[in-house]
């Protein structure tokens, strides 16, 4: 119990302040132990922020195997824009991991960078393997374009990520009616045209 909550308050603290912002003392203090106790659990501050790193990346993991049952049914395009909706909605993450997700990932502590950036992508491996499973069935049915599924894949991680960012320069409704158009462009530009 005392691990989960000494992760708890440091994730808390984390999303709210830097790295370097955040002594293990006040992680300890909210806690209720004394600053020492908290090396029966963690070598390290280092150490006690990956484990909260890593819980993050593990409900991301578990968000996209629920994302994926959603899936079900749907056609190519559905699939796309559902996966689209959800990941900018909420990064598939509670609303503090997310907080914590931005925060690390913009402003990650200079020691750590490298080892995020390697787990963050190993993490992103599922919603990888999720949209190009998307991309080659939508174009074996002929819907969409004949692309490399690499490519379409990281056309759609630019896609998410810069509507993702776009709802902190806008107010929900311009933020909604964004999406809608770009999301109606980029559809129109990655089917195959049915014209000719």
């Amino acid at each position: 119990m005392t691990v989960h909550k000494i992760k708890a308050s440091a994730l808390r603290l984390f999303s709210q302040n830097s790295y370097d912002a955040v002594p293990l003392s006040e992680i300890a203090k909210e806690v209720g132990i004394k600053t020492p106790s908290l090396y029966a659990h963690f070598k390290s501050k280092e150490e006690l922020f990956l484990a909260v790193y890593d819980d993050c990346l593990a409900e991301h993991a578990s968000r996209v195997r629920q994302l994926t049952d959603k899936l079900t049914g749907l056609d190519a395009e559905q699939k796309l824009q559902t996966i689209l909706l959800d990941v900018c909605r909420t990064y598939l993450l509670s609303e503090e991991y997310a907080t914590f997700l931005k925060r690390t990932m913009l402003f990650p502590p200079n020691a750590l960078q490298e080892v995020l950036r390697e787990r963050f992508a190993a993490s992103e491996e599922q919603l990888t393997e999720l949209l190009r499973k998307c991309f080659e069935e939508g174009m074996a049915s002929g819907v969409l374009r004949r692309e490399r599924s690499e490519d379409l894949t990281a056309s759609f991680y630019c896609l998410l990520d810069g509507s993702f960012l776009q709802q902190f320069y806008y107010r929900p409704d311009d933020w909604e009616h964004r999406l809608k158009a770009v999301w109606s462009i980029y559809w129109k530009g990655i089917a195959e045209d049915r014209t000719s």
